[in-house]
């Protein structure tokens, strides 16, 4: 507990800081003076990503790319209107309305409306950009397979029998399978701030509402001194090459793809513009595949930094006791 209060004590002192040394871009700015402000450098120097960014125009965007695109990395415009069309359908679908007194349920089980952000702008044909056919490496014969989800689907009565079966996502500790997942965008809450001080960059993700502390320095990593230090957001630093920030995770708690222990990811943030960054993720864990593998997503200033608002999840876990309940009333 007096570890957490000191982390916690950290980050807010860090806020306060970065907040003092930056111009004033509240959200009642005009967006002319936001334009006339901004720069490609920070106060001390470093090359600028501060802002409030959403993956979300990547929704819909396969991991993989379909055999049909062979190495073609974008979309043709017949093909992105196809695309478009296909997310309406979906949204469309994920509208239909469960008849709370007969239990009936009438297409998709789906957040309700007002939660869910389809806003395709993508015209990749797949996330996964190296190797260049799209698709992941080929696993190797030491790699554990990919966990299943067991259950979690009371629509197809799938009840859990412990907490345990649910996945990282759905028990709020961590979005996905686990870090990276946080870049990737799912049905909704895509969005992120990033803030810099001299020697640290903190990025919230909106979804489970977590926050990393990613130290500009060589100071050793935890990997190095214990493999038994391990958290779900992993162990992180970075430098700058140019103006890109490369950061190197390692000592993940929780693998994501069905990776290993061993992975090692290393990110790349490239602010391209005004209101857009470039970002890569390469994952390499010898143990799992047999090349290392990238990925890449764009990252779009959201309008007029319109906030990253709380996501309290399961408000005193009492979702997932009552998931538990309904479980077990199944089994009756």
């Amino acid at each position: 507990m007096k570890a957490q209060v000191i982390w916690t004590l950290a980050v807010s002192a860090m806020a306060v800081a970065i907040s003092a040394q930056l111009p004033a871009q509240g959200r009642d700015a005009a967006p002319a003076n936001r334009e006339s402000t901004w720069s490609a450098r920070t106060p001390w120097g470093d090359p600028d990503l501060q802002g409030e960014w959403t993956t979300e125009g990547e929704y819909g965007v396969p991991l993989e790319r379909p055999a049909q695109y062979g190495t073609r990395q974008f979309l043709t415009d017949a093909e992105f209107a196809k695309r478009l069309e296909d997310v309406k359908v979906r949204d469309e679908r994920d509208l239909a309305r469960v008849d709370v007194l007969s239990g009936k349920v009438e297409g998709a089980n789906a957040p309700i409306p007002h939660w869910r952000e389809y806003n395709t702008t993508s015209r990749r044909t797949s996330l996964v950009i190296d190797p260049p056919d799209g698709r992941l490496p080929a696993r190797t014969t030491q790699a554990r397979p990919v966990a299943a989800q067991r259950c979690g689907s009371l629509q197809r009565g799938e009840p859990c029998d412990t907490y345990e079966d649910y996945g990282l996502g759905v028990r709020c500790i961590v979005h996905g399978g686990g870090f990276p997942d946080a870049m990737f965008p799912a049905v909704y809450n895509a969005n992120m701030r990033i803030l810099q001080s001299a020697g640290l960059v903190a990025i919230t993700y909106e979804l489970i509402h977590d926050t990393r502390i990613i130290p500009i320095d060589a100071s050793p990593r935890p990997d190095r001194l214990s493999e038994k230090i391990r958290t779900y957001m992993g162990a992180a630093r970075g430098h700058w090459e140019g103006t890109t920030l490369v950061v190197e995770t390692t000592n993940l708690k929780a693998t994501t793809r069905g990776s290993s222990p061993a992975l090692r990811l290393v990110e790349r943030f490239t602010r391209t513009g005004r209101d857009s960054i470039d970002y890569r993720v390469t994952f390499t864990d010898p143990t799992t595949w047999t090349a290392p593998w990238t990925a890449a997503l764009d990252m779009k200033r959201r309008p007029d930094d319109a906030g990253v608002f709380e996501y309290a999840c399961h408000e005193g876990n009492y979702g997932l006791e009552h998931m538990l309940r309904t479980s077990r009333l199944y089994d009756r």
